[in-house]
């Protein structure tokens, strides 16, 4: 099975929302296909040059490609919600006041405002 791409067009809506987890705070942005769903995401965090910030760009970048190729939001939302490691704890989001890392505050975030069924 090959799976095809699809690119976002070159202008493309977004959304970018401010959040602080466990003290870090960042903003995540979220790249528009045309029809409203999320085709990509970046995280800028605060503390630039850090290995968070590093492995957030990582992670984005994996996320979005997967995103591309066809992993459906809610498969993503399963698969990152919940994941584990430093920085964690309080966030600056009321719907979202605790998680367990950047990656399941993204996978919340997402899951809250762009699923799929509702």
């Amino acid at each position: 099975m090959l799976a095809m791409r699809q690119v976002l067009p070159e202008t493309r809506s977004s959304v970018t929302h401010k959040f602080c987890v466990g003290g870090h705070e960042g903003y995540l942005t979220i790249g528009l296909h045309p029809d409203g769903r999320p085709g990509e995401i970046f995280i800028k965090m605060a503390k630039e040059g850090s290995t968070m910030s590093g492995m957030c760009q990582a992670f984005c970048r994996a996320f979005s490609l997967a995103l591309q190729y066809g992993l459906s939001l809610d498969d993503a939302v399963v698969r990152f919600r919940g994941m584990r490691f430093e920085p964690m704890g309080p966030t600056s989001n009321p719907t979202i006041p605790e998680c367990s890392s950047i990656v399941d505050y993204v996978a919340r975030f997402l899951e809250a405002n762009f699923r799929e069924d509702r």
